[in-house]
């Protein structure tokens, strides 16, 4: 497959328009992830203003988190049988019932509920029920060699409509101005929110369905790569436990109650930490190639996780937010090279499955730590659910490492290099897009049942 403009026949039909389906994603993600980016910011103000303790937040936005991961389970399960349009569709009607739910209920209960049943994202990042569907999407209508690049567009575009959803918090403050009460005001923001998800739906329509050709993959829930997803779903979890530790909910009402932050000043510096972080997509991408996917998914996060620890103790506001801002530039740039990774060492037809396996202990990981830190935030300790996930975050990164280098150092070829050896074992230097160049032993007796479909 490729990106240009060319289009499936089926029945003497142009049917499937390649860049029609990208661009309706990056358009869809860029509608979902603006509503994101207030949402996480405005759900601690919200639940404070309806009388909800830090604890309480905090329970609410492992509740969410908790219900995405079931949710990404069961699209493991059943996103192999129906088409991924279909799917997509679904779970942005889910959207506009999370908003109008949000906007209506006031009870703790009830909001426990939706927030664990519904769409809401207190971290404002990748993790959803509509990512693995995306992600299965998009990797079959690029070439291989595209696809990390690919995936650094579609965070790109993600990150900059965060940041802007960020900068939309302000719009509260201005609608209280104009004599709508704050609690009003951000009810009214989650109606807009609902709005994005009718949007989205419209946009998911648009996608072209995929005509099932003689020569495709049978769908597979988890194949022959059970056992390598299984392993980086482990490996992902341990870091996506320590980041729940300071989802962007949390790290709002650590700002709002260590600096008294006002909401539009929050919204500004989440705008512009949504910006660094979207430009740090590209340089990922452009990293990786030099140094490999492995090598770029951690050698950014120990210096992003000082710069959090140190955020922590800062003494003044200036600082603290400079920490942070340094952070945001550093901190994501393993999201686009961890999709790549992911889907370079399946089969196409386990896409969709793999994605949703490696994604639903990251989520359920990540889904513990909000409430154990929203205890913290309740018992005055507010700095340590940053040095914790910052601590955390540093100490897992050598047993990634470990894993992953050694995994890849023996079962890596890019597609096109070089000629095959059958039956042989041979070592050579070889261009590498998961771990650089590396003395690389072929054993394609072993290995050559994972990368069938991607030509390794």
């Amino acid at each position: 497959m490729n990106g240009r403009a060319d289009a499936d026949v089926v029945g003497g039909k142009r049917v499937a328009d390649k860049p029609n389906a990208i661009l309706n994603i990056y358009c869809a993600r860029a509608l979902r992830d603006f509503g994101d980016g207030f949402v996480a910011v405005l759900l601690p103000v919200y639940l404070t203003a309806l009388g909800f303790s830090p604890f309480q937040v905090g329970v609410i936005a492992t509740l969410a988190l908790f219900g995405s991961a079931l949710l990404t389970l069961l699209v493991g399960l059943v996103g192999s049988r129906y088409e991924h349009r279909r799917l997509l569709l679904a779970a942005a009607n889910l959207m506009v019932a999370t908003g109008v739910a949000f906007a209506l209920v006031s009870d703790f209960a009830l909001l426990a509920v939706v927030a664990f049943a519904g769409t809401v994202n207190p971290s404002a990042g990748s993790v959803s029920v509509f990512v693995p569907l995306e992600h299965a999407v998009l990797s079959r209508e690029v070439a291989d060699h595209e696809r990390t690049k690919m995936f650094a567009r579609y965070s790109f575009i993600g990150a900059m409509a965060s940041a802007c959803g960020a900068l939309a918090t302000a719009a509260p403050d201005f609608l209280s101005v104009a004599g709508l009460g704050q609690l009003d005001a951000i009810k009214a923001m989650f109606v807009l929110y609902a709005g994005l998800g009718m949007v989205g739906a419209w946009v998911y329509s648009r996608i072209p369905s995929r005509a099932r050709r003689a020569d495709d993959a049978a769908p597979a829930v988890l194949g022959p790569s059970r056992h390598i997803v299984y392993k980086l779903a482990a490996l992902f979890s341990l870091d996506a436990f320590a980041g729940g530790f300071l989802v962007q909910s949390l790290l709002a009402l650590w700002l709002f109650e260590r600096f008294e932050l006002s909401l539009s000043a929050a919204g500004l510096f989440f705008f512009w930490s949504g910006i660094l972080a979207a430009f740090s997509f590209p340089v990922a991408a452009w990293l990786s190639r030099r140094i490999g996917l492995v090598n770029t998914m951690v050698f950014t996060h120990v210096p992003s996780s000082l710069c959090l620890i140190l955020a922590a103790v800062a003494p003044n506001l200036p600082t603290a937010l400079a920490l942070l801002l340094l952070r945001a530039a550093l901190s994501q740039m393993d999201v686009p090279t961890r999709s790549s990774y992911v889907m370079a060492v399946v089969t196409e037809a386990e896409r969709a499955a793999a994605a949703s396996f490696t994604s639903v202990p990251r989520s359920l990981a990540a889904a513990v730590s909000p409430a154990l830190a929203g205890a913290l935030f309740a018992a005055s300790f507010r700095a340590l659910p940053l040095i914790i996930c910052g601590v955390l975050k540093i100490l897992c990164e050598p047993r990634v490492v470990r894993r992953l280098w050694t995994k890849t150092s023996h079962r890596c070829l890019r597609s096109g290099r070089g000629p095959r050896s059958k039956g042989k074992v041979r070592a050579r230097r070889a261009p590498c897009e998961l771990g650089s160049y590396q003395q690389v032993e072929l054993f394609e007796s072993a290995y050559k049942p994972w990368h069938r479909a991607e030509g390794f």
